[in-house]
């Protein structure tokens, strides 16, 4: 059985103690052996990390030691322990933690306009995190973000202030380990919507099998 650990908290904004548990009950739902944690401190513990398939982290605008980004760092990049998150959940987490923000392949800049109206393109209609899903509207924040070129984009979403295309959903590989990020879900209403859940179910599930893809 495929075991993750899902870690969350951070600033109250971005609703971990509602969005984590979703994480987590997704992955139930789908088979997965999963266990929970609040505090950064599980990353310190190499044999546990070592024996996970997939961390999910949902933790905006905090602090990550030396000793604690690298033993994330580590199981992902050595251990091929995949990686998953949503939002600023995790491409806003350690803004001074340059590796894990090398890792993730991504950071958040802005979100132009606050809570607004936008268009998502699904741009890789073959991959199966985003295959059978069609262009959607979200009501949410628009993350303008800085964002690593080697990343396999899924979709995408365009300001209207400067006409940008952004990318929003994307997989990418670090060392051994798979990593995925989705841009969509600021609270946990974001996902009461079917695509921004479904891409993130998927999203996880396809990081979860980096040891064995």
């Amino acid at each position: 059985m495929r075991k993750a650990m899902v870690v969350y908290g951070g600033w109250g904004g971005h609703e971990p103690e509602k969005i984590g548990p979703i994480e987590a009950q997704l992955l139930r739902d789908a088979g997965l052996q999963v266990e929970t944690s609040t505090t950064l401190d599980s990353y310190l513990d190499e044999k546990r990390m070592m024996s996970l398939d997939l961390v999910v982290q949902h933790w905006t605008m905090g602090k990550i030691t030396g000793d604690q980004c690298n033993g994330l760092c580590k199981a992902v990049r050595e251990g091929g322990v995949g990686l998953a998150g949503l939002h600023g959940g995790l491409c806003d987490s350690f803004r001074e933690a340059t590796e894990y923000q090398f890792m993730t392949g991504g950071q958040w800049v802005a979100h132009p306009g606050g809570v607004i109206d936008y268009r998502v393109h699904i741009v890789d209609h073959a991959d199966p995190i985003t295959a059978g899903l069609n262009h959607f509207n979200m009501h949410s924040e628009q993350y303008y973000m800085h964002a690593d070129p080697s990343n396999h984009v899924l979709a995408t979403t365009t300001f209207e202030f400067n006409g940008c295309t952004m990318p929003c959903v994307w997989k990418r590989s670090y060392g051994k380990g798979r990593v995925f990020f989705t841009s969509l879900g600021h609270v946990a209403a974001d996902l009461d919507a079917f695509e921004p859940r479904e891409i993130l179910r998927r999203g996880m599930l396809w990081a979860a099998e980096s040891k064995h893809g």
